[in-house]
């Protein structure tokens, strides 16, 4: 089952707004989950713990996270599947954006295993 951790560079009214719309669904935000604790944590530590709990990262940070998966690839290990958004598709100002489109992944890949997936966010109209 696909659920969400944003990371620290998402508003947090989306995982908000999220859960108001659709309850079932699994989301939190990095600066909420475990109390905020791994806020300040390498990506390589937030990565792990996601994986320990099911949680599919969404960031916009594909600099720093792509070459952490692509080792981690090479290495064997696994992650729970990282959900990419590019800014020109959906800016980070653009929260309606990113809510439409999460809840439009989630409808169509709720039920798939997101183990090692890597995805790029597609706006919604």
């Amino acid at each position: 089952m696909l659920a969400f951790l944003t990371d620290a560079h998402i508003s947090l009214s989306v995982a908000d707004q999220i859960k108001a719309k659709r309850p079932e669904l699994v989301i939190y935000s990095l600066q909420d989950w475990r109390g905020g604790a791994l806020l300040q944590a390498d990506d390589d530590v937030i990565l792990t713990a996601a994986l320990e709990e099911g949680l599919t990262l969404v960031t916009y940070d594909q600099r720093t996270i792509a070459p952490i998966v692509m080792q981690w690839a090479m290495e064997g290990r696994d992650h729970a599947g990282i959900i990419f958004i590019d800014e020109k598709s959906i800016t980070q100002a653009d929260v309606g954006g990113k809510v439409r489109a999460l809840l439009n992944l989630w409808d169509q890949a709720n039920f798939l295993d997101w183990t090692n997936v890597i995805s790029y966010l597609k706006p919604q109209s």
